[in-house]
């Protein structure tokens, strides 16, 4: 992959002055936090059915911690992730393979913990990690998903080993806000998604004599989807259940599309109540949707869900962009002529951001291959590599786009365009990990009853 810096000063400006905004509702009013944890990334289930829970990592649990080679764990790297599905588990790939052919003399140990949205991973890091045997690295949002390791001093500060000048200069100041959320640099984020995204299968509304981009906002497209339930036989809108993040995440675009980035700050920065109207209204809404999604949506994982569109069985899916790597990864589905995507009604202008990241805990196992893979991981090379087929774009402002394919350099530029970039509640950016927690036990509910009294209350008590 090419090394070439190719970064422009006045992009580079362009893109801090946006994501700033980022770190900014990421922090506003937020208190208070938990190891309970969240559920866990970028929406990958893990459908394929390995667990990695045991969190095995092959080494002796060693800390390594003073610098020392700690024997042969040294060169053994154990990454704890969620990207186990479609595309995003091809971009995991890629980024190993470009870190070891830089570093081929260190053993990659892969544990990955799926589970409905990377459910299982919280549960998996945090227990090793209290109990001192953690993993070399591990995936995790970067922002408010961080406290709880922050709090208890269980991430190394890596401001000086990791973060030189040359990737602090290059890295979107709000990016690197969220990667120190107690004052101390802990995290490298190797991405930034967007999730207010609406994908749809171009024939089947082709076939509907529907036009996305006359939908202007989200009571528009409820519209559609009656539309489409009453005159074809696809479902109209692709959705899962099994977990809560999706009805969840689906929501915040209602809630955004509906009043607006400025309440979607108010809620966050906890004020529910004086948005009562507007959040039941939200929540109203995500109901009738609930009418038009597949009768197996509590059995299916999102991906499973995007096969559907795929083989032109589903008309819409509201996901992050990850979903487009799976698009990517299917024989003959090409952007454009068989699938896109429009900003979620009523959410032109608005970039809410999903991001990923690595970190380094304290008592490490592997501290000198962990400080190599996460510098790697910080570098033009693995994120030009990662976004690509990951369907993201990247957090360094110098990474050449000649790879990035149509889709992605149209989102990029609606990056560089867009207004705000409000972080995501069910990403973990927004909220600390005890809010997010309380909210998806509400949408676990809600998923099941569509009670708006009831999901309107544990709104307000998770706040």
């Amino acid at each position: 992959m090419s090394h070439d810096s190719r970064s422009d000063d006045d992009d580079r400006l362009t893109r801090r002055h946006y994501v700033a905004g980022a770190g900014t509702l990421a922090t506003v009013g937020i208190a208070g936090c938990s190891d309970s944890g969240g559920d866990g990334s970028d929406g990958s289930d893990g459908s394929d059915g390995s667990d990695g829970s045991d969190g095995s990592d092959g080494s002796d649990g060693s800390d390594g911690s003073d610098g020392s080679d700690g024997g042969d764990s040294a060169s053994e790297l154990e990454i704890i992730h969620w990207w186990t599905a479609g595309g995003e588990q091809d971009a995991y790939q890629a980024l190993l393979d470009g870190f070891r052919e830089e570093h081929p003399d260190v053993e990659i140990t892969d544990n990955p913990a799926p589970g409905g949205a990377g459910s299982a991973i919280d549960t998996v890091v945090q227990n090793r990690v209290i109990d001192g045997n953690p993993p070399s690295t591990f995936q995790i949002w970067p922002g408010q998903a961080l406290t709880p390791y922050t709090d208890e001093g269980l991430l190394e500060d890596i401001g000086d080993s990791v973060w030189d000048e040359e990737m602090r200069g290059a890295y979107l100041d709000g990016v690197i806000d969220l990667a120190q959320p107690a004052g101390d640099l802990v995290a490298v984020p190797i991405n930034i998604h967007r999730l207010n995204n609406l994908f749809f299968n171009v024939s089947v509304l082709d076939d509907a004599d529907v036009d996305a981009t006359d939908i202007d906002d989200p009571q528009g497209l409820l519209g559609v989807l009656e539309t489409l339930d009453a005159e074809t036989d696809v479902t109209p809108l692709v959705h899962q259940t099994q977990s809560p993040w999706s009805s969840l995440q689906l929501w915040e675009s209602i809630f955004i599309g509906q009043q607006g980035v400025d309440d979607y700050q108010t809620v966050i920065g906890g004020d529910v109540s004086s948005l009562e109207d507007e959040v039941r209204s939200a929540l109203d809404l995500l109901a009738s949707y609930l009418e038009y999604i597949p009768e197996d949506a509590g059995s299916i994982s999102w991906d499973q869900g995007n096969d559907q569109l795929i083989e032109g069985n589903a008309a819409f899916l509201h996901q992050g962009d990850w979903a487009a790597g799976q698009y990517s990864s299917a024989d003959g589905f090409e952007f454009g002529s068989d699938w896109d995507m429009v900003p979620f009604p009523g959410t032109t202008g608005v970039y809410q951001s999903v991001i990923d990241s690595f970190v380094f805990p304290t008592n490490n196992p592997s501290p000198e291959a962990t400080e190599q893979f996460l510098n790697y991981a910080g570098s033009v090379d693995a994120q030009e590599r990662f976004n690509p087929i990951k369907g993201s774009i990247p957090p360094r402002t110098d990474v050449p786009m000649d790879e990035f394919g149509d889709f992605l350099s149209r989102q990029f530029e609606d990056f560089q365009n867009s207004n705000t970039q409000p972080p995501a509640i069910a990403h973990g950016t927004a909220v600390a990990p005890a809010i997010q927690s309380a909210l998806e036990e509400t949408f676990a509910n809600f998923n099941e009853n569509r009670d708006v009294d009831a999901a309107y209350q544990g709104i307000v008590d998770a706040f």
